[in-house]
């Protein structure tokens, strides 16, 4: 499954973008409140699929595998922060239209949970990269969960889709941000993947070929 990016067309690394603009306290707040509006009534579900599986932010009163349909992960948007600089972005993984998606569902306690989802907030919506969207979570089990889920905005400047062998390779010799490389951040997301027995061979196919490419040539920018 590929992405394709509607507007925004990246040939070359480093990418020309603005720089990112973190989200006030208050539009913060404003953003999560606004998402608990559209919740249906019950327990707060969180899908995890990327580094909320093996760095969680929130604890759990309930952990489930779980599968999303519509949607399935990508390294497709830009990191000026987490894991790339502004002078050498990196790239995290994001929900992007189409196919499926495998992962965890995390059932929130609901002691002290507006503290956790802000804290969430804080890692996962610093700059308002993401749509935080009700997903519907089919549970290993076979029954279902709407969870909470965060899907790229493909308008955004900061929504890479998909991108060239060359360019995916600079960004995982040479990106590294706050959190760790970009290079860390998809082998950790792999082991986890495969621990629980998930494998995504997308991601797995982008990694054996990176360990198998020649030395970087320059890449004009």
């Amino acid at each position: 499954m590929h992405s394709q990016s509607s507007s925004h067309v990246f040939d070359s690394y480093p990418p020309k973008l603005a720089p990112a603009t973190p989200l006030t306290h208050p539009e913060l707040v404003a953003s999560l409140e606004a998402t608990l509006e559209q919740r249906q009534p019950g327990p707060v579900w969180l899908f995890a699929y990327g580094s909320l599986i093996w760095r969680p932010e929130c604890p759990a009163v309930a952990v489930r595998r779980a599968r999303v349909h519509g949607y399935h992960r990508g390294l497709y948007l830009w990191s000026q922060l987490h894991r790339g600089t502004p002078e050498q972005p990196g790239l995290v993984l994001g929900l992007d239209r189409g196919g499926s998606c495998s992962g965890f569902a995390y059932q929130l306690p609901d002691e002290q949970l507006d503290d956790h989802l802000l804290a969430l907030w804080k890692r996962e919506m610093p700059d308002g990269s993401y749509r935080p969207r009700w997903l519907n979570c089919h549970l290993e089990d076979g029954s279902k969960v709407q969870a909470l889920g965060f899907v790229l905005k493909r308008n955004l400047p900061c929504y890479a889709g998909s991108l060239p062998d060359d360019i995916l390779n600079r960004v995982l010799t040479e990106a590294c941000g706050h959190f760790g490389s970009t290079l860390e951040y998809v082998e950790r997301t792999i082991t986890a993947l495969r621990a629980h027995a998930m494998p995504d061979r997308n991601l797995e196919a982008l990694l054996q070929r990176y360990r198998r490419a020649p030395l970087l040539e320059a890449i004009p920018g």
